[in-house]
């Protein structure tokens, strides 16, 4: 063997290495966080080669994020989730894959970022769509997530019916709003993309009930004037929940970079990606930054009037609950 096949072989060997090295970590995540994701690993990134000296690779898997859960839970091998509802990560804490106590091993219940529900109109908003109330009205067509599928369409259920709640209604009044806003809806969206892409593409629909945080992905991907945002009255806080899958990093040995990657969410620079993103920041300091893309509006929480996801996944979104008797798949 010549020397210089040698130096050649032993150079393909270094080369192999550093890429072993380079870790890859895996995010599977809801629709709608897509856009911010890509600009949150850039940054991540570039801050763990900055302060480790180390090269990562961030891959993303997007679905409906019920449907992400389950991916997950039947072996798609993502190192962390960050969903749209505590749910979806209680479902793979159930099924042995995220840790039992996974709200107590970040800040603020393991939810970096909140959102709310509010809705998309065409340009110009030639209804004169302005608050829940208008969408249960003859004629308009509701475009939504359905929520079994996404989280997406689960706060969109439980924020009209909070609203009728809210407005001094019964749970038997408030059912029967709720009823009569899915019967104006021509189509479930799968996911929260899958919504926007019937709205916007396929032309369904007067409105499209969406989390605020599409706003800025539709008038990028869109372009602006496309939509008008309208704040009702009365929404509902969404937690953007996150967890290290512990059943993946133990395998891939990431358990530290998945912390890392997560740890990051709640940095100033994290937050204020977000921010970008209209998702609503826990940083007080960054979220009074950006009150021009936050508009104030009476938020209530799952707690105050569901009791808690899980209470609510019961009653309303387990087969034979409250949505399957009040909606019927057309």
């Amino acid at each position: 063997m010549t020397s210089k096949f040698k130096m050649a072989l032993a150079t393909l060997a270094l080369a192999a290495s550093g890429l072993a090295s380079a870790q890859t970590l895996l995010n599977g995540s809801y629709d709608v966080a897509r856009e911010f994701y890509k600009d949150y690993n850039a940054a991540f990134i570039a801050q763990y080669k900055k302060t480790t000296g180390k090269d990562v690779k961030i891959d993303q898997s997007h679905a409906g994020s019920s449907a992400v859960a389950r991916s997950v839970a039947d072996g798609l091998d993502a190192d962390v989730v960050t969903m749209n509802t505590s749910t979806d990560v209680e479902f793979l804490a159930n099924a042995g894959v995220v840790a039992k106590d996974w709200a107590k091993r970040f800040p603020d219940n393991a939810a970096p970022t909140t959102s709310t529900m509010l809705f998309l109109v065409r340009n110009g908003n030639p209804k004169g769509i302005k608050d829940w109330d208008d969408l249960v009205k003859p004629g308009i067509q509701v475009v939504v997530v359905n929520p079994k599928t996404g989280g997406n369409g689960r706060y969109a259920y439980l924020a009209a019916w909070g609203y009728a709640k809210k407005k001094g209604g019964t749970d038997a009044q408030a059912a029967e709003f709720v009823g009569k806003l899915y019967k104006n809806v021509p189509v479930l969206g799968k996911g929260g993309r899958d919504a926007t892409t019937a709205f916007l593409q396929r032309n369904i629909g007067d409105v499209l009930i969406t989390f605020e945080s599409e706003v800025v992905s539709v008038n990028k991907e869109f372009g602006e004037g496309k939509v008008d945002a309208v704040y009702p009255s009365i929404s509902i806080v969404a937690e953007n929940p996150v967890a290290v899958v512990e059943r993946t990093v133990a395998k891939k040995g990431t358990a530290e970079l998945a912390k890392a990657y997560l740890d990051y969410l709640y940095s100033d620079e994290g937050q204020e990606i977000a921010a970008k993103h209209a998702l609503r920041p826990r940083s007080q300091a960054i979220l009074k930054k950006y009150s021009a893309t936050f508009k104030p509006l009476q938020l209530f929480t799952v707690q105050e009037m569901f009791g808690s996801l899980s209470e609510a996944q019961k009653v309303h979104f387990n087969d034979g609950g409250q949505f399957d008797k009040l909606y019927t798949v057309r």
